[in-house]
């Protein structure tokens, strides 16, 4: 796995070699540092802590400059761990840059949604008004009667209402790298990516499986497709 903190810079739009418009969001993807490296004889697995962004000394607390005293790391904002494939070859001191990843790698980035502070149920969850004619009163927005009888005598857990909405860990599975800019340490990832401008993200590689597929596009044996119920019209217009 390949692994980098960045923090979204905002959305633009690329061209490909065909002319097509790509919707992609661009991230500045570190420089991080190596602040801490797990090994399987000491903690049982391997793995590295990664810093990112400068800040000033005064900003941390004394065991966070400790710890980063200890490894020679000037003082860093965010420590996040991740699994690297290339752990064990990683050392302390030991920078990691947007080119560890390339294009067409195929990446899930992990971010904070935005926050919407108290809503309620027709915002935060599309729940319908209730009549607004015939004396329905000035409760038009509201969740209205939801719990049950005697039995159970409680509203299960789960069940939609007002509350928090936003401010929550979402990650996107499976979007494509665009382009690296080694230089600017910038990386354009198709899609939207959760969060808003200036906010931090993760970018590590998928969970997903690629396969090639090697099925060859025939005519269909399903009656319900057109290929299935008129082949020779199918076989026409494959031509």
């Amino acid at each position: 796995m390949k692994a980098i903190i960045g923090k979204k810079v905002g959305m633009s739009q690329i061209f490909d070699e065909n002319g097509k418009v790509i919707p992609v969001t661009v991230i500045e993807a570190g420089p991080c540092t190596v602040v801490q490296k797990k090994t399987s004889d000491k903690e049982g697995y391997e793995a590295v802590q990664l810093g990112y962004e400068d800040i000033p000394e005064r900003k941390l607390s004394k065991p966070e400059m400790g710890h980063l005293n200890k490894a020679g790391v000037a003082p860093k904002k965010y420590l996040r761990e991740f699994n690297l494939d290339n752990a064990a070859e990683l050392n302390v001191g030991d920078i990691v840059r947007a080119d560890t990843f390339k294009e067409g790698d195929f990446v899930d980035v992990t971010g904070t949604s935005k926050g919407h502070g108290y809503q309620g149920v027709i915002k935060r969850w599309g729940a319908q008004r209730t009549p607004t004619s015939h004396g329905g009163g000035p409760v038009h927005r509201h969740a209205g009667s939801m719990g049950s009888t005697t039995d159970p005598s409680r509203i299960f857990k789960g069940k939609i209402g007002a509350g928090q909405m936003g401010v929550d860990q979402v990650t996107i599975q499976n979007l494509d790298i665009v382009k690296v800019d080694a230089d600017l340490n910038l990386i354009a990832v198709r899609g939207a990516v959760p969060g808003p401008k200036g906010g931090l993200v993760l970018i590590k590689s998928t969970v997903k499986t690629h396969r090639v597929k090697h099925a060859d596009s025939g005519i269909s044996n399903n009656p319900q497709k057109a290929s299935g119920r008129n082949p020779q019209k199918a076989s026409a217009r494959n031509k």
